[in-house]
């Protein structure tokens, strides 16, 4: 190869590798739109959000949950995925909604709008209406996340770790209001858990292990049921 073909190949190469590392950097910098459904096996209405949820979860730029509550159990049939902290968690959400209480289903996008997810297109309607997260980066790499500088609303924010299994999980309903059914789930979440805060100054937090074959998502999230700032997931 001449001088002068050499100069040209290495230049292109170059610019062929400025041109990933600028597509890397832009996928990584999106932020995603954080779709979290609050459902029960118990509840004769939700099976149309679970649906409606399962045609968002491969949407770019989306992390979809299902967060089964408890409350509904007592009417015969104990949801298999129910936590108290997946009701806790609802319940947060629901005086800065200017809900009385909680209600399922119900769709929270971002941490701070909701529908109830049911109706065709309602989610996605919610999605598109709803502002994108605009807080600090985040990156979860080698059992770390990292969160960049940024302002955190009123001082610090939560740092919350998700784990739930990827992908539809079919459950058959034995008793209570969907006796008979078998229910589709999107993207199920099994453990969430504080990992520590964030004050607006770039800082690491260990990331344990995942275990059993599940996802991981880290959210950052105004404390009491507040906006989510940032959210990532592996």
């Amino acid at each position: 190869m001449s001088p002068v073909l050499s100069s040209r190949f290495f230049a292109l190469s170059g610019l062929a590798a400025l041109a990933l590392a600028g597509s890397l950097a832009g996928a990584v910098a999106q932020p995603l739109t954080v779709v979290e459904l609050f459902t029960s096996q118990g509840c004769s209405s939700c099976p149309p959000a679970n649906a409606n949820l399962i045609r968002v979860k491969d949407r770019p730029g989306v992390l979809a949950l299902s967060f089964n509550v408890t409350y509904w159990d007592y009417l015969g049939w104990k949801d298999t995925f129910g936590k108290q902290e997946f009701t806790q968690r609802q319940v947060s959400y629901e005086p800065p909604l200017g809900h009385d209480g909680p209600f399922t289903p119900q769709v929270v996008v971002n941490g701070h709008a909701d529908v109830v997810g049911a109706a065709p297109g309602e989610i996605e309607h919610l999605i598109a209406a709803t502002a994108k997260a605009g807080g600090p980066s985040l990156l979860l790499e080698g059992g770390k996340v990292a969160i960049g500088a940024g302002a955190a609303p009123g001082g610090h924010a939560d740092v919350w770790l998700v784990r739930y299994t990827k992908g539809v999980v079919e459950v058959p309903v034995a008793r209570g209001e969907n006796t008979g059914r078998t229910l589709p789930h999107a993207n199920v979440v099994h453990a969430l858990t504080k990992l520590g805060s964030w004050s607006g100054v770039a800082k690491t937090l260990d990331l344990p292990a995942a275990s059993g074959g599940l996802s991981t998502a880290v959210l950052v999230q105004s404390p009491g049921g507040g906006p989510i700032l940032a959210a990532a997931a592996n």
